[in-house]
């Protein structure tokens, strides 16, 4: 098999993982908060374990799971990803799947910010531009003081933000920690904050809302499992950009399936976020920096988050949800 043929394949894989990604996310819509959010977080969790033998390496042991070079950052990585994975569920129960993925798509801006305040990156000035052109996009979709905002904006502020605190700490653990332990810390932080929060509330789920949960449990690890298949037949900056594709299932969702609609300043605020995350890959791949390859979470939505291991060795272990974006 070519290079070009391999990278296709991994470029057509990465675009169905987001579109598996993006059916996962709409199954949590379609529950309509009939399920606690933190119920729909457990047990979605558990499914997301049937992933784990993919995730395994062949030198790897099941105690890695639980095992870090720093237990410091790790357990921040475990209330990390339980907070994002419930802070996800609630954005797309309360919030249209297209205003959704626009919050959540600042993730890269995040990143920039805290690399800049915790790593001390020297960013330069075509990155920062592209993170003003980012907030400015959810600005002019969120339009605050012309209309309502909500427990869904709240919660995609909150989850994009932890999302971006985790990729900085798995930056500074370095490519040394496996992934096994990387993805089995926000799994695990996630069964545990949640089903302890679950305690205080929780429903017996009808058949139809179990075919919805397991849905984004299972879909969520698929989707994962096809990114890091991805990764390991294109190139980072390949990779990268079909996570915009997500969009347009949004899009499509909200119309046909959950009678959204976006209006005009909706849709130039979108293009304008989505320009902001394309610009960085842009002035990256023109710097010749080495991009980063997409990599796996917990939480679905670091399917946003990428890893710096660009060794070409299959075999090496990735880094989860780190490098977002590569200094620039």
């Amino acid at each position: 098999m070519t290079a070009l043929s391999s990278a296709t394949r991994g470029v057509l894989i990465a675009f169905g993982a987001y579109a598996v990604f993006a059916f996962s996310d709409a199954s949590i819509k379609i529950l309509h908060g009939g399920v606690p959010a933190y119920q729909i977080a457990f047990i979605g969790a558990l499914f997301g374990c049937a992933a784990l033998p993919f995730i395994k390496g062949r030198d790897d042991s099941w105690l890695d799971i639980v095992r870090s070079t720093n237990r410091t950052l790790w357990l921040m990585r475990f209330f990390c990803g339980a907070i994002g994975a419930i802070a996800s569920i609630i954005t797309f129960t309360k919030l249209p799947m297209a205003e959704a993925f626009c919050l959540l798509f600042l993730l890269p801006s995040f990143v920039t910010i805290l690399s800049v305040i915790f790593l001390g990156e020297d960013v330069r000035w075509q990155r920062w531009a592209a993170v003003v052109v980012g907030f400015i996009g959810v600005l002019i979709v969120l339009r605050p003081g012309f209309r309502e905002l909500s427990a869904g904006h709240l919660a995609a502020a909150i989850g994009g933000l932890v999302a971006a605190i985790s990729i900085v700490i798995m930056r500074k653990m370095g490519p040394a920690e496996k992934r096994l332990s990387l993805y089995g810390a926000a799994l695990l932080g996630t069964l545990a904050v949640s089903g302890i929060l679950m305690l205080s509330e929780m429903v017996v789920p009808t058949p139809r809302q179990w075919l919805f949960i397991a849905s984004y449990g299972l879909l969520g690890g698929a989707g994962n499992v096809m990114l890091m298949t991805a990764a390991r037949l294109a190139p980072a900056n390949l990779v990268a950009p079909p996570q915009y594709s997500q969009m347009l299932w949004a899009i499509a969702f909200g119309y046909l399936i959950f009678d959204d609609a976006i209006d005009l300043a909706m849709a130039a605020g979108i293009v304008l976020i989505i320009c902001s995350g394309l610009l960085t890959l842009a002035r990256e791949k023109k710097r010749g920096t080495p991009l980063p390859r997409a990599v796996v979470s917990a939480d679905n939505q670091a399917s946003l988050a990428t890893s710096t291991d660009e060794t070409g060795d299959n075999e090496q272990p990735a880094q989860t949800a780190s490098h977002a974006i590569p200094q620039a």
